[in-house]
């Protein structure tokens, strides 16, 4: 497990955040199994980069008044508008109970099916929930590509690397990645002849609908132009 340590402050929850985030904190919630919610705040450039190191698959320690505390980045609120981070949860852990994890997965080597035979790499998952030990708890698990030689090659769960400790939590059959072959010129020509068609089809669709509103638009005013004047007319005939 890597010791990344992340100093935070306790704060009061009804004090103004505005001014905490003018002040380059970001307001944040420890919180976790069976013990109380703590806020914190942490510094934001610290926070960026122990982020950007640890993701949110690995443990890092939060020092709350020379207390440690081990935790997991569990979720991070950003401004819609301007990206910056807004608020954070971290999940304390209990070293002596598994866990579950998303764990990203890391695409290594070349393989010989995409660099001589020009196909397309295909990753089928991008990270694995994996149950462990907080200690072994792995920051990415490495899949290399190599033995991707042809186009019938595939890698599957139960060929990843990962220590005893680790659980995979999904079959050990599931396809994580595989080349399919590039497209011949008669299927990408073929492709797109449909996609022209396609176009054609919703155009005459288009075309179609509003042809029948202007012709429903032009109706509708003449039948009321003619609702207007008839009673105009009768009234000149008593007359």
């Amino acid at each position: 497990m890597s010791n990344i340590k992340l100093i935070a402050t306790e704060r009061d929850p009804k004090k103004s955040l505005k001014k905490l985030r003018e002040n380059k904190q970001i307001p944040a919630i420890l919180y976790g199994k069976n013990i109380k919610s703590l806020p914190l705040s942490v510094d934001y450039l610290r926070f960026e980069d122990i982020y950007a190191e640890a993701g949110e698959s690995t443990i890092i320690e939060i020092d709350s008044k020379g207390e440690i505390k081990n935790a997991l980045i569990k979720d991070i609120q950003y401004d819609p508008v301007s990206s910056s981070i807004l608020h954070i949860d971290f999940y304390q852990i209990n070293m002596k109970e598994e866990i579950t994890a998303n764990v990203e997965l890391k695409f290594i080597g070349q393989s010989k099916a995409v660099k001589d035979e020009e196909g397309v790499l295909v990753k089928n998952i991008d990270e694995i929930e994996v149950k462990c030990l907080p200690a072994n708890l792995p920051k990415e698990i490495v899949v290399d590509i190599v033995s991707l030689e042809t186009f019938d090659d595939v890698i599957k769960i139960k060929d990843l690397q990962v220590s005893p400790g680790v659980k995979i939590e999904l079959s050990s059959e599931e396809v994580v990645a595989t080349v399919t072959p590039p497209r011949s010129e008669e299927e990408l020509e073929a492709l797109s002849e449909d996609v022209e068609e396609n176009v054609e089809d919703v155009e005459g669709i288009k075309k179609e609908e509003a042809e029948t509103t202007e012709g429903e638009g032009g109706e509708t005013t003449e039948k009321t132009q003619e609702e207007k004047t008839k009673p105009v007319e009768e009234e000149k005939k008593k007359e």
